[in-house]
């Protein structure tokens, strides 16, 4: 399902990332960390010039890469000297303590953590949005959500295309957004279950298993927004530069491992068809259309996983609207379905450097 690519290694190719000699995965073996790695073996990026790093408890082991190995090492000042790029996949405090330290080196910091996402000085970037927002070539750049990241990469042809008044999404989110935590509890349920045992929730505040329950993230007891939601309004403003989109999102956890999906509903500032819609989505690099309605055949969390691509389905005009046929209409609903570790993480940081690098003059 995952599509490799290739580089150096196999001949002939440009090298990846050049103007990067040394890059660090900082946070190496948690879940979006593997992924990083897992995408730099992919580009075929030397596993000399990856540095692999972690916690001191996570420490001193070997993390995958490609198919073989290489070391990991703690998340020191002195493990980082010599580093070019740092790809930051670890927490909020993490990134808080070594990033200062970086900068002052002229190292080029990916941030995927909330430290620096509602920094005014720090730009948030989904490469595919609004890239150009790396055109001044920044040290350190935050990576938003995931959520924010594949309702924006879904929605963003439409924006460029009719403008987009308001949002409504209800996100349907993998035990794989909490972590390794949430996907060990989610098995560990699933085989008390088998076992016909009962197995307490610890990561989780509810049973994961055949269970949806409000995102973990704390309920601001004014708003009534939890975490998450709270982020995707605001990321979703900063990221498309309007103060005033009206975004109304509902976050919820699902029983599912990997990959997220979202019930979609945009407000046009135009009116389109549903034709013209599908083609928009269709012809953006990075989206798939998945809509085969006489089979059945939608976007989905299990097709979802591995790829590289943010799978859309479901594109239908609002039947509130009362738009029947191919009439032009102002608001539409769709599904959406991406793998937020990949999509929504690892490999927008990866696409972050990779402009930058272009920028640089390295591709």
């Amino acid at each position: 399902m995952r599509e490799l690519r290739t580089g150096a290694a196999d001949g002939g190719a440009a090298r990846a990332l050049p103007s990067f000699e040394r890059i660090a995965v900082v946070g190496a073996t948690g879940l979006v960390g593997r992924e990083a790695l897992t995408l730099l073996a992919e580009r075929s990026v030397e596993p000399e010039r990856v540095s692999a790093l972690a916690s001191e408890r996570s420490g001193g082991g070997k993390a995958a890469y490609g198919g073989a190995s290489i070391p990991v090492g703690v998340a020191t000042e002195r493990a980082l000297r010599g580093v070019d790029l740092a790809l930051l996949c670890a927490d909020s405090s993490v990134a808080r303590a070594l990033t200062p330290g970086l900068l002052a080196r002229g190292v080029t910091v990916i941030d995927n953590s909330a430290a620096h996402r509602m920094d005014p000085s720090v730009p948030l970037v989904v490469p595919s949005v609004n890239g150009e927002a790396l055109d001044g070539r920044p040290l350190l750049v935050a990576n938003p959500n995931c959520s924010t990241i594949i309702l924006l990469s879904a929605l963003d042809p439409l924006r460029r295309a009719f403008g987009v008044e308001a949002v409504d999404v209800a996100t349907y989110q993998a035990a794989s957004g909490a972590g390794a935590r949430g996907v060990e509890e989610l098995l560990r349920q699933a085989r008390a279950f088998a076992a016909g045992a009962d197995a307490a929730p610890e990561a989780f505040p509810e049973p994961c298993l055949f269970n949806v329950f409000c995102h973990e993230s704390a309920v601001d007891p004014d708003t009534g927004l939890n975490g998450e939601e709270a982020k995707i309004i605001a990321e979703s403003r900063r990221i498309w530069l309007d103060r005033a989109l009206a975004v109304s999102p509902t976050c919820v956890r699902t029983p599912t491992l990997r990959a997220h999906a979202q019930a979609v509903r945009v407000r046009l500032m135009r009116p389109a068809t549903e034709r013209e819609v599908r083609e928009r989505i269709a012809l953006t690099p990075g989206l798939l259309v998945v809509d085969d309605r006489g089979r059945g055949r939608f976007p989905t969390p299990l097709r979802a996983s591995g790829r590289d691509e943010v799978l859309v389905g479901r594109i239908r005009p609002d039947p509130a609207t009362g738009c029947a046929g191919d009439e032009r209409c102002k608001a539409f609903q769709m599904f959406v379905c991406a793998d937020q570790l990949r999509v929504g993480a690892a490999l927008n940081a990866l696409r972050i450097a990779e402009r930058l690098d272009a920028l640089r003059g390295g591709g």
